[in-house]
């Protein structure tokens, strides 16, 4: 191969064989080229050098080997920003945007006029939803937490390439949160440990398995966060967790028995799974 359509249509087939996207060796080379996708498709005559078919083939191949593609072009888009991600943190889901849509429509209804909304994000890996909150509404004083400095390091460099402030804490779930919390949002690890070994390479071999195992039936961070939130939750709060499928009836109940005057609700993403569990006091 020389020319760009010429190594697109050989990552495509390569990809496809190996069983993997056959789409990322645009991604790929998109990054190796630092073209933006219109730039690239008019320009598929050119010829690239020895040096950017060597290092862009490289990543085909780990790519088809299980890297995730987001791992080595080193970000993911999310709302509509650019987030660096490394294997330190889960890479951002289009499913978890919903879940920041919604906190967004109900903390316009929920806390009306101009006061400020003390925010946390409990196991906040990139910072994606809690950069994203801090961005996206100015009231919204947001603090994001991760047990592992390595995805902090992480988070704190997407924030200030972002713009966004952030307090970040080191810590256990609500551990290090000394304030009253307005809204508490989570996307914790909610995998079942007996379905792990079912997921695909790409995410159980490359992901931190911190993000992902939940225990054995996927809620052991659910329980936890319920029970430890009720003592630091203001009297008007909103709660907003994103869930595995098939788990909303089960974490519906948890925050009914913990919380009696809350009202919840289990709300279907774009793919018609049950996805977020909203909770309002």
């Amino acid at each position: 191969m020389k020319y760009v359509y010429e190594a697109l249509n050989w990552a495509s087939s390569f990809l496809k064989e190996a069983g993997r996207d056959e789409n990322a060796g645009e991604l790929l080379l998109r990054h190796h080229l630092q073209m933006e996708r219109a730039i690239l498709l008019s320009n598929l005559r050119m010829v690239l050098s020895d040096e950017q078919i060597d290092s862009f083939s490289l990543d085909v191949k780990k790519h088809a080997e299980g890297q995730p593609v987001q791992y080595l072009i080193g970000y993911e888009e999310f709302y509509g920003r650019r987030f660096n991600v490394n294997k330190e943190v889960l890479i951002p889901r289009p499913e978890t945007e919903e879940l920041v849509e919604g906190i967004l429509q109900r903390a316009s209804v929920h806390f009306p006029g101009n006061e400020i909304v003390n925010v946390v994000d409990v196991g906040t890996g990139s910072g994606a939803i809690a950069i994203t909150l801090a961005l996206e509404n100015p009231r919204f004083n947001v603090s994001a937490v991760d047990i592992a400095a390595e995805s902090i390091t992480v988070a704190k460099d997407n924030a200030e390439s972002l713009g966004a402030t952030v307090q970040w804490l080191h810590g256990d779930l609500l551990a290090p949160v000394t304030q009253k919390i307005d809204i508490l949002v989570s996307n914790p690890p909610y995998i079942p440990d007996w379905e792990i070994e079912t997921l695909s390479p790409v995410v159980k071999d490359h992901e931190p398995m911190r993000a992902l195992a939940g225990g054995e039936d996927g809620l052991d961070f659910y329980r936890r966060l319920i029970n430890d939130m009720k003592s630091i939750l203001n009297n008007r709060a909103l709660i907003a967790f994103e869930i595995g499928a098939g788990q909303g009836k089960d974490v519906k109940i948890l925050l009914e028995q913990a919380l009696q005057k809350a009202e919840v609700e289990v709300v279907y993403d774009i793919n018609g799974k049950d996805r977020m569990v909203f909770a309002t006091l």
